[in-house]
């Protein structure tokens, strides 16, 4: 296999962003950059030192306020220009990381396998998060007054950015889930801490490139690399106001911890194992088209995809052989191929969570279909072969367990209450789908499964709608109004108007 041609901006690198330019790092260690698709380093980054941390959370401090030496606009701080100001650096911002979108797309591909077909989409879909925080401007322009129940007086409701955000991001989406925090942090007022995952810290210095280019103030977005010491640090810094963080449920557990211990606002996109409904009347045609992108986008390597499929007992034959026959057929290979589907795991350890999972379903009485505990085909890199079970139960880990690899669980429900039982029987509450030839009923349906989103015969996020997890899946929401309320604090000034 031959990785194609790539256009790669960045590669071994010896510098954090800080305070509108890259600065030399003071840390002594460094992150090798990994291709999952070959095993072979081709990239490095600095580990931040302490001093490091504390030079990019200053700066953040400074832009913020307008304290002396902070470049943003007239002397004062990026919490002070007008919204209207902010929306329209965020336009630019979207313009120019829309210029960047080939060096993204292949930046990220080489970073953690993701196919191109995937990672191509990425900058449009980060322009298009800008431009819409940008439009919510007028939210933050508009006077919410509130009368005193006896007349006598009048409330003012302002919304304040919060201050100085740490965003900590996962590497299955490492940009767009930075920019789904960075967009609603910067529209809100506040300045940021990027802090990447460790095996993604290359692509999302583009956006720091767009960032400089469209004008955004020194100060205002700052990026350091680590590993996740580094990330703990950062949470627990005494001049962070509020963490955002995608990722595993275990550490959203530690920095919930965290911020609880120092009454610190936190906003946490977890782990999901989420199920698709199908009811009796499903056109298994139709569902073949949408299946992948609802149940195993990004090899399987998306929070709210839908992997545990939950069948009507009388049409559960037919439905593991499309599902079976639709997955066996997608390409995996180079996932700079255009024409790839499922590309290799992201890490080295990734891969050896997924073929772990794969035989523990084996273990316990699961059928594979297709895949399963076999060799990938591939002599380098990080692949596992697609995998269907049948015949799987509730009970089981592959179930229950969040495996974040291209694997599927089909399983036999036996009335409606059945399956909305199975559904709801996870600690997670991320997505879900229901497939149904009579959207009424999927419809009426959806309020039953406990979990934050559901789609209607697929499955997409709508960045006007907020995006939440319950239970395991997280704390707060992303996107729609919610997601920039996530950075603003209330204040009501209280005066009398007779």
């Amino acid at each position: 296999m031959s990785v194609l041609q790539a256009t790669l901006p960045y590669t071994h690198t010896d510098d954090h962003f800080i305070d509108g330019t890259w600065q030399r790092s003071t840390g002594a260690g460094r992150t090798e950059v990994t291709n999952p698709a070959t095993g072979e380093v081709w990239g490095s980054v600095p580990q931040a030192s302490v001093a490091d941390l504390d030079a990019a959370v200053a700066a953040a401090r400074r832009a913020f306020s307008g304290s002396a030496g902070s470049p943003a606009s007239g002397g004062s701080g990026w919490r002070d220009v007008a919204p209207a100001e902010r929306a329209r650096l965020l336009l630019r911002l979207a313009s120019q990381v829309e210029a960047r979108a080939e060096a993204i797309s292949h930046t990220n591909t080489w970073e953690n396998g993701s196919p191109v077909a995937e990672t191509s989409k990425a900058a449009a879909n980060a322009a298009s998060i800008f431009r819409y925080f940008a439009s919510l401007a007028p939210l933050l322009e508009t006077s919410d007054i509130r009368p005193f129940p006896d007349g006598s007086a009048e409330t003012v409701v302002r919304l304040d950015p919060v201050g100085v955000c740490a965003l900590i991001a996962p590497w299955n989406f490492p940009i767009n889930l930075v920019v789904a925090k960075l967009a609603p942090a910067l529209m809100a007022g506040c300045t940021v801490v990027i802090k990447p995952a460790s095996p993604t810290p290359l692509s999302v210095r583009l956006i720091l490139d767009a960032a400089v280019a469209a004008g955004i103030p020194a100060g205002v977005i700052n990026l350091v690399t680590g590993p996740g010491s580094l990330g703990d640090a950062l949470v627990k810094h005494p001049g962070i106001n509020k963490v955002a963080f995608t990722g595993s449920t275990p550490v959203g557990r530690s920095i919930a911890a965290a911020c609880g211990s120092l009454l610190r606002p936190v906003t946490l996109e977890l782990g999901g194992k989420s199920s698709a409904l199908v009811l009796p009347d499903v056109d298994l045609e139709a569902m073949s088209k949408v299946l992948i992108r609802s149940c195993l986008r990004n090899t399987g390597q998306t929070c709210y995809i839908s992997t545990r499929i939950l069948a009507p007992a009388a049409r559960y034959g037919e439905l593991v052989d499309m599902v079976t026959a639709t997955i066996a057929v997608a390409p995996q290979g180079d996932p700079m191929d255009p024409a790839t589907v499922f590309g290799p795991s992201a890490t080295r350890a990734q891969e050896q969570v997924v073929r772990e999972y794969i035989r523990s379903g084996i273990a316990e009485g699961a059928r594979a279909t297709t895949g399963g505990d076999v060799p990938s085909g591939f002599d380098r890199g990080f692949y596992v072969t697609p995998t269907v079970f049948a015949d799987v139960t509730p009970g089981m880990r592959i179930a229950q367990e969040e495996i974040f690899g291209p694997v599927l669980s089909i399983m036999r429900y036996s009335s409606l209450d059945d399956a909305v039982a199975i559904a709801n029987n996870t600690p997670f509450g991320l997505g879900g789908t229901i497939f149904s030839e009579d959207p009424d009923a999927a419809f009426a349906l959806a309020p039953r499964l406990d979990t934050g989103s559901v789609g209607l015969g697929f499955f997409a996020s709508n960045h006007a709608a907020p995006f939440a997890g319950r239970h395991d899946s997280g704390l707060g929401a992303e996107f729609g109004p919610e997601g920039l309320r996530a950075y603003l604090s209330v204040q009501s000034v209280h005066r009398r108007i007779r």
